[in-house]
């Protein structure tokens, strides 16, 4: 966070504390605002618009910046529903399910590449020519989605791309999208999320309840009753009729992959003080091998083997043959096939890593991963997991807290940053049974499959660093 909001923010909250929450979240989105304000004035920007398209600016990837969004979006939240009238709030939050519908229907009929043609705004009766709907329809989903700022309705019946619509374009023109549809999402990842959650996530969320009661008619997970299938998620996306959603799920996940900076995970193997070419970092379910590529860079006297089930190490043979086919052919990144359900095939190695595979289980499953893991071990074997951290909506002076936010914000910002893993984790849950976890659920998870907590590092995604106790 910007030091001078820093200071603004604590001198604010300490003269208006006193005085209640409302002022004191007024506050904060008012110097928030000037931060970023005076920010892009000193690039010779002004702050984009709502109203215009999204193009990627200087400061987009500022952290500074970036932490007074998410307080600005925390507080925005927070004195919303403080001020707002209960009855209010549930009108608004129980029919969020039109919200994902209309995104699904925008997303299917590529409405907002449709605009994308035409700046100045199409008539619904424009648009339906183009995507084979009734202009009436159109502009009732149309005119719901503008009215929560995605898209602009311009003049009666007469719609526009506006910063949040545009986001969703694909990387193909209009023409191009109907004939290829299991390119379709390449290079879009916006598009690929919001279609997977108005698709999967949607069906599936409507058997969650059904979930959490275990009255699951035999099946697992939501997913599995909404779909009448007994197949894990990742597996039935193989399936011929399920492999256009799986290309889209593809989309999703590099996209969030790109999303993270490599500081992350650079950051959480520093402190493993490996100094030797003999020392050794396995990739457990390391996919094509792009945590692998990150740390091989930067740690180039280190030696690195990519674990993953056999189809997926031969798609990893492309992604290296392509980005670093040296380090194939000089042995100091070798391509492995291994189930992480079997036993640990690299001894002793140095450093066992794993990137967003725990949060994928349960507690049972994750401890016969891990248990295969401290089993191959040696003493001075290091276990990091890259995974989300969950914060507590509550005070928390855990080592895996975060730092307490300006008062009244909830501990953990609410939607910015315990919004974003609360959905996830249910996300996890109704798909895959899989969970989100806290400081405490990863430490005793740890302690259970004879690994012992040494620390964690904060950040976008958090490395939780384990030693073989």
């Amino acid at each position: 966070m910007p030091p001078l909001l820093i200071l603004t923010l604590v001198r604010r909250s300490v003269y208006i504390k006193g005085k209640g929450p409302l002022l004191a979240l007024a506050a904060i989105i008012s110097a928030g605002a000037r931060t970023l304000e005076d920010a892009y004035a000193q690039q010779g920007h002004t702050f984009p618009s709502l109203n215009e398209s999204f193009r990627p600016g200087p400061l987009d990837g500022d952290m500074a910046l970036a932490d007074t969004t998410r307080l600005i979006v925390a507080a925005a939240h927070q004195i919303i529903a403080t001020v707002r009238a209960p009855l209010d709030t549930f009108q608004d939050y129980a029919p969020a399910m039109y919200l994902t519908s209309s995104l699904g229907f925008v997303d299917q009929t590529d409405i907002a590449d449709v605009l994308k043609e035409a700046p100045a705004g199409l008539h619904v009766n424009d648009i339906g020519k183009k995507i084979n709907v009734e202009p009436v329809k159109i502009a009732r989903v149309l005119r719901y989605l503008a009215s929560r700022h995605v898209f602009r309705e311009v003049a009666p019946n007469v719609f526009a791309n506006n910063r949040l619509s545009s986001f969703l374009v694909k990387t193909f023109p209009f023409e191009e999208l109907k004939s290829k549809p299991a390119d379709k999402y390449e290079g879009s990842p916006a598009a690929a999320f919001v279609g997977h959650m108005s698709d999967e996530a949607f069906k599936s969320a409507e058997f969650l309840p059904s979930q959490l009661l275990n009255d699951t008619q035999g099946y697992e997970t939501a997913f599995n009753q909404a779909y009448k299938t007994k197949q894990t998620l990742y597996y039935w996306y193989n399936a011929p009729d399920n492999q256009w959603c799986g290309s889209r799920f593809a989309a999703l996940i590099k996209g969030a992959g790109d999303s993270y900076p490599p500081s992350i995970f650079i950051n959480g193997m520093v402190s493993m003080a490996l100094q030797t070419p003999c020392s050794v970092v396995v990739d457990v379910g390391g996919s094509l091998g792009g945590l692998t590529l990150v740390l091989a860079r930067e740690f180039p006297h280190l030696r690195y083997v990519v674990q993953d089930l056999a189809p997926i190490i031969v798609d990893a043979g492309k992604f290296w043959a392509d980005k670093a086919p040296e380090l194939i052919s000089s042995g100091q990144v070798t391509l492995q096939v291994q189930d992480f359900f079997q036993p640990q095939a690299v001894k002793e190695a140095s450093v066992y890593c794993m990137r967003f595979i725990l949060h994928n289980w349960p507690d049972s499953t994750c401890e016969k991963i891990l248990r295969h893991l401290r089993a191959a071990a040696g003493p001075q074997s290091k276990l990091v997991v890259f995974d989300g951290l969950m914060p507590l909506a509550c005070p928390d002076d855990s080592e895996g807290a975060l730092p307490p936010p300006p008062f009244p914000l909830l501990a953990n910002l609410g939607l910015p940053v315990g919004g974003l893993l609360t959905w996830l984790d249910l996300h996890m849950l109704a798909t895959l049974n899989g969970q989100e976890r806290t400081f405490s659920e990863f430490v005793e998870l740890g302690a259970r499959t004879g690994w012992k907590f040494e620390g964690v590092k904060q950040g976008k995604m958090a490395a939780i660093i384990f030693s073989a106790a």
